[in-house]
C-alpha cells in the first residue's frame, strides 16, 4: 500500500506558483522575444511596403518659366494634375536660369518651360533630384502631350551617374551606416562591456571613422559605383554611424537590454522607409516625407545626396539633424551614465592589493 503525499511536497503547484517559477526561469524572456520578433517581422514588411510599394505624387514642387499662362499651358498643367492624382505646386521664375539654380538648391524637381511660339512644352526634370520623380513625370507629361495636342520635349537637366542608374546608391551606403552604427554599439556593450562611458564614446568615434571611411572606398574606389566628393562624403557617413550608435547607447542606458527595441524602430521602421532614399519625399505618404527629414537616416540620404549631384548647394539642416542626434544622445548617456549596464566596476582603495 502506498503512502499518501505528506506534506508540501507532494501538493500539486498552484497557478501562482506556476507563474512565479516561470517568471524566474529562462522561458519567460524567450516567451517575449518570441513575440516581439513576430510583431517585429510584420511592421518591418509592413513599414517598407507601406512606404515603398506604390509610390504616390502628392505635391510636386515644380519651376515655371516663358508664357506659362495660356489657355495651353493651362490645359497642360491640368492634364498633369489629373494624370498624376497630384497638384503641381507652381513656382514661377523670370529666367530659365534662376530655374536652374533653383533645381539646383532642391526647392523644385522640375522646369516647366512655355516657348514664345506656344506650341511646344518643354519639361525639365532632375534624375539627381529623384529618379522616382522623374520617371513619374515624363510618362506623364508624354501622355497628356498626346492627349491634349501639345508637343512636349523632356530633357534631364541632372542624369544620375552611369553606375548608379535608379539612384539607390546612396541609400543603400546611408543605410548601411545606419545599421553597422547601431550593431557596433550593441557589440561594444556584448564584447566591451568594462569600456567606462568615456572609452565608449571614444570608441564609438573610432569605429564610425573608420567605417566610414571603408564604406566610401568600396563604393567609390573599389566598385566605381559612384564618383564620391570622397572627405565630404566620408564624414557624412561617420556622423551617421556616430549619432547612430549613440542613439542605441542611449536607449541601452534608458531601456537596459530592451535598447533595440526602440533603436531598431526609429532607425530602421520608421527612419529608413522614410529617408527618400529609395523612394522621393513627394512619392512617400504625407506623414513619412514630413517626419522622414527629422531622423538620421533621411538627414544623411539628403546630405550624401547634395554632396554627391549639387556640390555647392548644400545645406545645413541634414547636418544639424545628424549634430542634433549626437549631442542628445551623448548628453542622456553621460547624464545617467550610472545606469549603463557596462562599465568597470570600482573598487575600493585597500582591496587594490
Amino acid at each position: 500500500m502506498s503512502e499518501l503525499p505528506h506534506g508540501g511536497h507532494g501538493r500539486p503547484p498552484t497557478p501562482a506558483e506556476r507563474w512565479a517559477a516561470f517568471r524566474k526561469s529562462p522561458f519567460l524572456p524567450a516567451t517575449v522575444l518570441t513575440l516581439i520578433l513576430a510583431a517585429a517581422a510584420g511592421l518591418f514588411a509592413g513599414s517598407y511596403t507601406y512606404a515603398m510599394a506604390n509610390p504616390t505624387p502628392h505635391t510636386i514642387p515644380t519651376a515655371v518659366v516663358g508664357h506659362h499662362d495660356t489657355p495651353e499651358s493651362r490645359r497642360f498643367v491640368t492634364g498633369m494634375e489629373k494624370a498624376l492624382s497630384a497638384s503641381l505646386k507652381l513656382r514661377p521664375y523670370a529666367t530659365a536660369a534662376e530655374a536652374r539654380t533653383a533645381v539646383d538648391d532642391q526647392r523644385v524637381f522640375a522646369v516647366l518651360d512655355v516657348p514664345p511660339d506656344r506650341r511646344t512644352v518643354l519639361l525639365d526634370v532632375s534624375g539627381a533630384s529623384g529618379a522616382t520623380v522623374a520617371q513619374v513625370l515624363e510618362e506623364a507629361a508624354q501622355q497628356v502631350g498626346r492627349a491634349t495636342g501639345v508637343q512636349v520635349t523632356v530633357r534631364d537637366l541632372k542624369p544620375l551617374q552611369h553606375g548608379d542608374p535608379r539612384g539607390l546608391a546612396i541609400f543603400y551606403i546611408s543605410l548601411a551606416a545606419v545599421i553597422i552604427g547601431f550593431v557596433g554599439a550593441i557589440q561594444l556593450s556584448v564584447h566591451a562591456r568594462a569600456l567606462d562611458p568615456a572609452e565608449r564614446i571614444a570608441f564609438t568615434v573610432a569605429y564610425a571613422l573608420l567605417g566610414g571611411f571603408v564604406i566610401a572606398a568600396v563604393v567609390d574606389w573599389l566598385l566605381g559605383a559612384l564618383d564620391l566628393p570622397f572627405v565630404e562624403s566620408w564624414l557624412i557617413l561617420a556622423l551617421t554611424m556616430f549619432a547612430s550608435g549613440m542613439v542605441f547607447s542611449m536607449f541601452n542606458t534608458l531601456f537596459g537590454r530592451w535598447a533595440m527595441l526602440p533603436t531598431w524602430g526609429l532607425m530602421v521602421l520608421l527612419g529608413n522607409p522614410s529617408s527618400g532614399g529609395a523612394v522621393s519625399w513627394p512619392l512617400l505618404p504625407s506623414p513619412l516625407g514630413a517626419i522622414g527629414r527629422w531622423l538620421p537616416p533621411g538627414a544623411s540620404v539628403n546630405a550624401q545626396h547634395t554632396a554627391v549631384y549639387f556640390a555647392g548647394h548644400q545645406h545645413a539642416f541634414p547636418f544639424l539633424v545628424l549634430a542634433a542626434w549626437a549631442v542628445v544622445s551623448c548628453a542622456v548617456f553621460w547624464v545617467w551614465r550610472h545606469r549603463h549596464p557596462g562599465g568597470r566596476e570600482a573598487r575600493p582603495a585597500h582591496a587594490a592589493g
